[in-house]
């Protein structure tokens, strides 16, 4: 339940269209649920303006699937990150029409329709396309959370053109997300040619003295571009969030 559904109740209870009763019925699971494999807390979207999300990662499909039908049945928006195909097989039989992207290992299931949250768009630019999956959980992230997202792949430094023929990608975005692994320069690049909030997400890709993301994570916490924000190695979803936080406008 988020601000405006929780509007809703109110003004029908007021108006007579709900009962006093019926009100509290709906309001009795609002803060958490205890689904028996998870305390799910419905509340989230009240106090942060986004529903729980659910990491798959080390939770079974069993697990999953009990806690998608529960947001699903309050009326959530339901994401599921770092999901494995396997898993999400299994969840797609019981939510046919939710979408899983293989790339990013999210699982989308929108039980409400698209409403522009946003002051502007967010721009996630991807360095190369080995950092795809990273980048592309920021784009499915964002978008569920309803931003409108633009994505730029594989306009590393390596090739530096490759971004200047974005200019104008740059200077239309109100938040851009910058991920890169290797030694991470492409965020002090973009910082240094742009007004808005840029937030550097470092990948574990990369050669050994890469040391699995901590080079990128060294490189971009020392930017010389001032305003560049550093998010964890690999962490799309942080980087998105983060993103709709500065992107959000005041309800």
């Amino acid at each position: 339940m988020d601000l405006n559904d929780l509007k809703h109740l109110l003004t029908a209870v007021q108006s007579g269209d709900l009962s006093i009763d019926e009100g509290l019925e709906r309001l009795r699971k609002l803060p958490y649920e205890d689904a028996g494999v998870a305390m799910i807390d419905h509340h989230r979207a009240l106090r942060q303006g986004v529903p729980e999300v659910i990491l798959g990662e080390a939770k079974t499909a069993e697990q999953i699937v009990t806690i998608v039908a529960r947001m699903a049945a309050h009326g959530d928006n339901v994401l599921v990150t770092r999901l494995s195909g396997e898993k999400a097989d299994i969840l797609l039989q019981h939510h046919a029409e939710g979408e899983y992207d293989p790339v990013s290992r999210t699982f989308a299931l929108r039980r409400k329709p698209f409403e522009d949250q946003g002051r502007g768009k967010i721009l996630v630019i991807c360095a190369g396309t080995s950092d795809l999956p990273v980048a592309r959980e920021a784009t499915v992230t964002a978008r569920m959370f309803n931003n409108q997202v633009e994505e730029l792949v594989d306009v590393g430094v390596a090739g530096i053109h490759r971004l200047l023929a974005h200019t104008s990608a740059l200077g239309e975005a109100s938040v851009i997300i910058v991920v890169a692994g290797m030694e991470g320069a492409l965020p002090s690049v973009v910082g240094g040619l742009v007004a808005v909030p840029v937030i550097a997400v470092p990948t574990s890709v990369g050669y050994g003295a890469a040391f699995g993301g901590v080079a990128a994570l060294l490189g971009m916490l020392n930017s010389c571009a001032g305003g560049v924000t550093v998010c964890n190695i690999d962490n799309g979803f942080g980087a998105a969030f983060a993103a709709t936080r500065i992107n959000r406008r005041k309800p």
